[in-house]
């Protein structure tokens, strides 16, 4: 980050011959003005508080379902890891392929009830909700880990003594689970967003950013300047005002979760 944060402050590109020249702070002055920055600002920010929102949810269920004692649970919970280990380019091959048009299964399934083709990855409107599915398809798994660990150190003497006292599955949940649950939450939320954050071969295989950059990310346009337009000093500051707000985020998350730990400290001593 550091060398970054060096060439941040070069011009080096193919007008210069692809030789660094110290330029001041053109390249951040550039990126104050630069729309497209924003944009894929905006709309990485949405896909990650969208997908880690959607992935928290059916990580929970998961976890609370995986922590019971029922046959055959050690099968499903190596089948549940199958999607996170998978590598990301060949997973969103997969959902490139199932959203595609007119060839894919969904579109074969639409055809079948009589539904118009959805025509998802060539709609700018709704094409970045088909790599919101493919992220929380394939990290799911990663937070309901993380949370299942969480729930095995709880001892079930507590939830005994709860339901004692006449509190139902539910309140058990809210009351006992989720305060128990708060360092695993924050640890599996703050480790999530940063991934969010940073994601590029899953936009890159499945939309290529597109269409009309309505699903490019911040780590996309950044290769995109480096790669495509040799400019690898507007690059470095793409990646350095990246992790600036990925920061932002994550220090935003962690206060948010000690706030909310403290709320239930406080109701549980009263």
């Amino acid at each position: 980050m550091l060398h970054y944060l060096w060439m941040s402050f070069q011009a080096n590109s193919v007008l210069t011959g692809l030789m660094p020249e110290f330029n001041g702070g053109a390249n951040w002055v550039r990126i104050v003005s630069d729309g497209r920055f924003w944009q894929d600002a905006i709309q990485t920010g949405r896909f990650a508080v969208v997908s880690v929102g959607v992935e928290f949810i059916l990580a929970v269920a998961i976890a609370v379902l995986l922590d019971q004692r029922w046959r055959g649970r050690g099968t499903v919970r190596a089948v549940t890891l199958i999607p996170w280990a998978l590598p990301t380019t060949v997973m969103a091959l997969g959902w490139r392929w199932i959203f595609n048009s007119p060839y894919g299964p969904l579109n074969q399934l639409t055809d079948l009830v009589g539904i118009e083709t959805l025509n998802i990855l060539s709609n700018p409107s709704i094409s970045w909700i088909a790599t919101v599915i493919g992220d929380v398809w394939k990290t799911t798994p990663f937070m309901a880990l993380i949370l299942l660990a969480g729930l095995q150190s709880i001892p079930k003497d507590l939830y005994e003594a709860f339901k004692l006292e006449g509190g139902g599955n539910w309140m058990c949940l809210r009351d006992v689970t989720l305060p128990l649950l708060q360092p695993y939450i924050a640890i599996a939320l703050i480790f999530r967003l940063a991934q969010a954050f940073g994601v590029f071969d899953l936009i890159q295989v499945m939309t290529g950013g597109g269409p009309a950059s309505s699903t490019e990310s911040l780590s996309l346009y950044a290769y995109l300047n480096a790669m495509r337009f040799l400019d690898f000093g507007y690059s470095a500051t793409l990646v350095v005002a990246s992790f600036v707000l990925l920061t932002l985020v994550c220090a935003t998350a962690w206060i948010i979760a000690g706030q909310w730990q403290q709320i239930n400290q406080k109701i549980g001593r009263s």
